[in-house]
């Protein structure tokens, strides 16, 4: 699923580390979800778009249009 993570955490100034460490996964899985090799759980999502201050579907793009 196509994602701005990336986007969002460089304008930050953010680590993939840091990101995780605000949302509770490992760098590995930020690294796994930047790199479209993984999709978040719902509630994954919901809390990385809480922490960048959007909506999921402003965060998370939907693969079925």
């Amino acid at each position: 699923m196509k994602n701005r993570l990336r986007v969002l955490r460089a304008e930050r100034g953010w680590t993939q580390e840091d990101l995780g460490r605000a949302v509770g996964v490992s760098r590995q899985a930020i690294i796994a979800l930047e790199s479209d090799k993984h999709d978040p759980s719902l509630d994954l999502a919901f809390r990385l778009a809480s922490t960048f201050g959007l909506k999921v579907e402003d965060l998370f793009e939907n693969p079925h249009g």
